[in-house]
């Protein structure tokens, strides 16, 4: 199997404007990294526990897809945003922008959410890792606030799309996370659904949006594929806890 035929393109209809989203297909990795199918898993986290080795090499096929090697980030499950042109992987950060063709935003994930973010001018990307805690943060909001600051514009028009996370029917939590919700998006228990004995079900793809609302970024696209459900495709940390990392990436096309 070819890696770009194992890959998920992003719908982002921005002219100039790359996206995709890995799978855990395509790879060498073995074991709990690699694919279901009995072929090499393309896990490309390094702390997952899987060989340095087969990261790196997964790591390698993948940059062959690119116009450069991202730079990884090193994240926290927090709200820090920095420029993918200047090297990040000492810094821990959860959402990257970038206004220079080539240069690559990427954020690992194994249930939270990716959101990749376009300029609808085609002059601006940026990549989001939003997990409960980092939505609860503004992780989402802050990334919309660094991507129009770089472009020059307040209220710059955006498109985001949501990448495969935990699903609705999937993501069990209790309530602090609906608290922690609350204090900053004021309908999102409406992304909740109580089932019994202080648990719930969170819908992270409607807190996305209401984030991405929040933010005045109503051109939203994806959010309906669930990383748990879908174990051939996806890694998932809720379903297996030992696994690895798949990525979602965006870029603006270099100059031919």
């Amino acid at each position: 199997m070819s890696l770009l035929g194992a890959t998920i393109r992003a719908e982002l209809p921005v002219r100039g404007v790359q996206g995709l989203v890995t799978t855990r297909r395509g790879g060498v990795s073995t074991g709990a990294w690699g694919a279901l199918d009995g072929t090499g898993g393309l896990n490309l986290g390094l702390g997952s526990g899987d060989a340095f080795e087969s990261v790196r090499a997964n790591r390698e096929r993948l940059a062959a897809l690119l116009p450069q090697p991202p730079n990884w980030l090193r994240q926290v499950h927090g709200t820090t945003v920095v420029d993918a042109e200047s090297p990040a992987e000492a810094s821990e950060a959860d959402a990257s922008t970038s206004i220079t063709p080539g240069t690559v935003c990427a954020v690992l994930v194994a249930d939270c959410m990716p959101v990749l973010l376009a300029s609808h001018d085609g002059r601006g990307v940026a990549a989001a890792h939003a997990g409960w805690r980092g939505l609860a943060g503004g992780v989402i909001q802050n990334t919309v606030r660094a991507l129009r600051a770089r472009l020059g514009e307040a209220e710059a028009p955006l498109a985001a799309f949501l990448g495969p996370a935990i699903g609705p029917a999937r993501f069990e939590v209790g309530p602090d996370v609906l608290e922690a919700m609350q204090a900053l998006l004021p309908d999102a228990s409406r992304a909740f659904r109580d089932i019994g004995h202080g648990k719930y079900l969170a819908d992270l793809f409607a807190l996305g949006r209401m984030a991405l609302a929040q933010a005045g970024v109503h051109d939203v696209r994806g959010g309906d594929r669930c990383t748990f459900d879908e174990p051939t495709h996806f890694y998932s940390y809720r379903r297996d806890r030992v696994t690895g990392r798949t990525a979602a990436l965006v870029w603006l096309n270099p100059p031919p």
